[in-house]
């Protein structure tokens, strides 16, 4: 197993506080919330939200995604310092070369009171499997979909995850 490393960086317009409690703590609600149209649910299928944690993300079958549900385990969260780390376990968008991916993500304030959202991802081959960036893109582009909605959601509604 190879082990293939990503970074991205994307700065939203929302406070780190918040988009924490929209992308980490409450993340079961907020996220089926504002991209219905996407996400069905959310479930905790075992562990009590902190490390450990196994969640199922749901996708409405008319979302387009081609994979009905993604599962993720809970390494590490720290709301305070504004740091979670994550491993996605299970899901069509591992597809036959990825075996898992670990994200290391950072929230920090930057000057103009929003947040550089700092992602450090792992992709864990399977076997001899190579990678190309096309096979990394879906994946990181989709990541970056949910933190733009979720900007743009807590920038029209300023008291949700206040």
């Amino acid at each position: 197993m190879a082990v293939i490393k990503h970074t991205q960086e994307i700065t939203v317009g929302v406070s780190p506080k918040r988009m924490i409690k929209a992308m980490v703590t409450e993340s079961s609600t907020f996220l089926p919330k504002i991209m219905s149209g996407a996400i069905k649910s959310i479930d905790v299928l075992n562990g009590n939200g902190g490390p450990g944690t196994i969640i199922q993300t749901n996708f409405s079958d008319v979302a387009g995604v081609p994979v009905p549900c993604t599962k993720h385990k809970i390494d590490a969260i720290d709301a305070e310092k504004g740091t979670t780390k994550f491993t996605m376990i299970e899901g069509a968008w591992l597809g036959d070369k990825i075996e898992s991916v670990v994200y290391d993500v950072k929230f920090e304030e930057v000057v103009n009171g929003g947040c550089m959202i700092k992602i450090a991802s792992d992709y864990n081959t399977k076997g001899d499997a190579a990678l190309k960036d096309d096979d990394i893109k879906e994946i990181v582009d989709r990541t970056k979909g949910f933190y733009v909605a979720a900007e743009e959601y807590l920038i029209a509604n300023p008291n949700v995850c206040a």
